[in-house]
């Protein structure tokens, strides 16, 4: 009985000590709303609201540059790392449906199995080039023990750095950087609780995908910022312009006709300069056609101006 009662009296004594302890987790509170409902409400937040040129990209690199996951037995093999690398970028360019992802990496694996259909693959160039790679990952492991408690966090942090190529002058036109961590907490009181000892294979994982979601959302951002575009694609019997629903071209809308400015050569860059065009129409769509945005595009009219001698290869569309 005696033994008891000191055993009591020490527990409140460890907790002021600054003994370790586990933070109990948050209790789960049942929204109001369905999960269906949830899922609808986060498709509409989705959808893009203003006009989207979805630009032709392709995975050019992507490497593991860190010293993780090598050794001296297999530094020149990439374990799997570089895969995995593509693989989590190509996903996050694909979701962000800002892009019209090209497959670079199997492109070899797509040729043989065209072949055995006796089919060709139509090969599209793409606008811009990405090539990246893993620069920084590290893991480290601390805790606390306390006379009653033991607690274990382990952290994981990882740095992807991605450049993005024009593939006409071979430029880096955007440069960025995505971190990420990731971590858990393991703790046991009284030697009851989750097993302190056990290793979270699954932060590596974590941690290198936040890096690469937050590289995606920096060049969607610096994309942004560039001037909308589209081209005409056919004029007889009516207008037609590249892009429809998938891109946020709505019914209604109204766009600038602008003719093609003069390129020059900078003699103090060495590259092509291209001279502002200038507005000599303006069109409205009204239809649609197509399921995607490889197929999809939009019967407009003429409401402002005409395109008098200049044929469609002459001219681009812009946002007003």
């Amino acid at each position: 009985m005696k033994l008891l009662t000191k055993l009591f009296c020490l527990v409140p004594l460890c907790y002021l000590s600054g003994c370790a302890y586990v933070q109990a987790p948050p209790e789960n509170v049942e929204q109001d709303t369905s999960i269906l409902e949830q899922k609808l409400n986060q498709e509409k937040i989705n959808e893009v609201i203003t006009p989207t040129l979805k630009r032709k990209i392709a995975i050019a690199r992507m490497t593991n540059s860190s010293s993780f996951g090598r050794s001296l037995l297999s530094r020149e093999k990439n374990n799997g790392i570089d895969d995995q690398l593509t693989d989590l970028l190509a996903n996050a360019l694909t979701q962000s449906k800002h892009f019209i992802v090209l497959e670079r990496p199997d492109l070899g694996s797509l040729i043989i199995e065209n072949a055995f259909t006796g089919s060709t693959i139509n090969k599209v160039g793409a606008d811009l080039l990405i090539v990246g790679s893993l620069s920084e990952f590290g893991r480290k492991t601390d805790g606390r023990s306390g006379f009653l408690t033991t607690t274990k966090r382990q952290v994981a942090n990882a740095k992807v750095d991605i450049r993005l190529i024009d593939v006409e002058t071979a430029r880096v036109v955007f440069a960025t950087t995505g971190q990420g961590e990731a971590l858990t907490e393991t703790g046991s009181i009284f030697g009851l609780g989750s097993n302190v000892s056990l290793y979270d294979g699954t932060l590596n994982d974590k941690a290198i995908s936040i890096a690469i979601s937050e590289a995606v959302s920096n060049l969607i951002s610096d994309l942004d910022d560039k001037p909308w575009r589209s081209y005409l694609i056919a004029e007889d019997p009516a207008l037609v312009m590249s892009g429809g629903k998938q891109q946020g071209i709505k019914i209604g809308d109204v766009f600038a006709v602008k003719t093609k400015g003069k390129q020059v050569k900078s003699q103090q860059t060495g590259f092509l300069i291209t001279l502002p065009g200038k507005e000599i129409a303006r069109i409205k769509v009204v239809s649609q056609f197509g399921d995607d945005e490889t197929n999809e595009g939009s019967v407009c009219e003429l409401v402002e101006g005409s395109l008098g001698n200049y044929s469609i290869d002459d001219v681009v569309i812009e946002e007003i």
